[in-house]
């Protein structure tokens, strides 16, 4: 057991020191969400629709304004891990908590920053919770020095008790890149 616990420590010190300084650095960010968010779909039976309130025939569909803030964990510069917590104004006002890995795309010569994402949300309603997959991009626009407009799209399955609908997120806001 302690030849185990000694390799270990040795792998974690070794890939420590391989680690250029630049990449070992970790910047955060913080922001605020709003935007639209559009909820459709279900089985074609009797199902609770969490976006309405209600239960409904075919699902629905139902749109809603959603907004909340952020916190984002980046590494290497291409790389970040992001926490929103998101409240929508449909009926029964469905609170979202989002995790999603964010991979920013490097382009050179140019200040706007393209990302793709992917993750899991937990999404707290009457009924609920339920789980989503959110995924999608979008881009930071740069308007002042580590102040950027960002502008999103978020689209994935979320799975309700006996099926599943299917969530679209257009959120834009404000974030603030702590140096």
């Amino acid at each position: 057991m302690n030849k185990f616990m000694s390799l270990c420590a040795a792998v974690v010190l070794l890939s420590a020191a391989l680690v250029p300084e630049s990449q070992a650095q970790v910047k955060w960010a913080v922001g605020m969400r709003m935007g639209l968010n559009i909820g459709t779909g279900g089985p074609s039976t009797n199902i609770y629709n969490y976006f309405t309130g209600q239960y409904e025939k075919s699902g629905g569909t139902s749109a809603g304004f959603q907004f909340g803030p952020y916190g984002e964990v980046i590494f290497n510069k291409n790389m970040a891990i992001m926490e929103a917590f998101n409240i929508n104004t449909q009926t029964g006002t469905p609170i979202e908590w989002m995790s999603v890995f964010k991979y920013y795309f490097p382009i050179s010569g140019s200040k706007i920053k393209p990302y793709a994402d992917a993750g899991f949300s937990l999404i707290f309603a009457t009924g609920g919770p339920y789980v989503a997959i959110p995924f999608g991009g979008g881009a930071l626009f740069p308007i002042a020095k580590n102040l950027y407009i960002p502008a999103d799209i978020q689209f994935g399955p979320i799975f309700v008790t006996g099926g599943a609908q299917f969530g679209i997120s257009i959120t834009s806001g404000i974030r603030y890149e702590i140096p």
